[in-house]
């Protein structure tokens, strides 16, 4: 298991340097930040000196360098369109991205697996066939319509939630939250079920494709045989074998669910870090660009190799082949 970590990690490093040389390759050609400093009317010696200044004026290489070397240290440099640290930018705005996406992962799992579970057992029922219509017009709608819909719906016409914001904050420490007042969790409702209702949608068709193929095999014909209830057949054996692949899926829809939240923040102005993105790339502020997707290329990494260990955990097959590896 410590090689495999190890094996792992360092193909993680591998990939987070490729990712920060695209994206600080890509960035540089959206736009010339010292224009949008500036303005039109700068002379060719303040742009100079704002270039200098930047560090703008040095070789491709030794910018990424310094970029790879600060972003070990966990700094990005300086935003160029607010003259702040990146790794403060990011700070603020981390709590209310990560409270938006968890609070849509959450609803994509408690809502989806049930409702596949009901799907693939009630195969004929009326309430299958709405759970399959829904699941098509989630992965259908793009995301920005859904939010539109449910603003129209849900804030102008019945006036029961906010359709912009976040709502009041507390702050914990460093750490600011809107879940623990009335306002911030009306705020949250709305985006969380625009980001999740994708996940959702495909989470329950996974959790049905696979756990009707879990119910045609042997062994749960074998479970029937030995007088089990039915109970115990659908979720100690049937559900638990499922859940392999929706781990699998769960698990990186996590990671789109932070990297997509972009659109969604948009909608609903909710000041995460996808509204800042947005921003930065509006502005052609460079940092914070490179920056934000080497966070997200982080996050996918980290929980790519969660989800490997999680397979060893529930499938014990993984480890008798991991233990005949070695």
């Amino acid at each position: 298991m410590l090689a495999f970590c190890i094996r792992r990690i360092a193909q993680a490093a591998v990939v987070m340097l490729v990712v920060g040389l695209i994206a600080f390759a890509l960035f540089r050609f959206v736009g010339d930040p010292v224009v949008f400093m500036l303005g039109q009317d700068a002379t060719p010696q303040d742009r100079a000196r704002m270039s200098a200044e930047l560090g703008l004026d040095q070789p491709f290489h030794l910018q990424y360098a310094r970029f790879v070397g600060r972003a070990l240290h966990g700094e990005f440099g300086l935003s160029l369109r607010q003259l702040r640290p990146v790794s403060t930018l990011f700070r603020e705005r981390l709590p209310a991205t990560l409270e938006l996406a968890i609070a849509a992962a959450l609803f994509a799992l408690a809502v989806g697996i049930p409702m596949g579970v009901y799907a693939a057992l009630r195969r004929r029922s009326w309430l299958t066939q709405a759970f399959l219509v829904l699941s098509l017009a989630g992965v259908a709608l793009p995301t920005f319509l859904i939010g539109i819909l449910l603003i129209l719906v849900f804030a102008v016409q019945l006036g029961w939630l906010p359709s912009f914001g976040r709502g009041e904050t507390v702050a914990l420490g460093a750490w600011s939250t809107g879940l623990l007042t009335a306002s911030g969790l009306k705020a949250l409702i709305l985006p969380a079920i625009t980001l999740g209702l994708y996940q959702m949608t495909l989470i329950m068709r996974l959790t049905r494709a696979e756990m009707l193929e879990v119910l045609r095999t042997d062994y749960i014909r074998f479970a029937r045989a030995r007088g089990l209830t039915d109970r115990a057949v659908y979720f100690r054996h049937g559900l638990y074998n499922t859940l392999v692949p929706v781990i699998t899926i769960a698990g990186l829809q996590l990671g789109s669910i932070i990297a997509f939240a972009i659109i969604t923040e948009t909608v609903f102005q909710w000041p995460g870090m996808g509204l800042l993105f947005i921003q930065s790339v509006m502005f052609a502020d460079v940092p914070v660009m490179a920056a934000y997707l080497c966070l997200i290329a982080l996050v996918f990494v980290v929980i790519n190799f969660v989800v490997d260990l999680l397979y060893h955990v529930v499938d014990p097959r993984l480890r008798l082949e991991l233990a005949a590896a070695r």
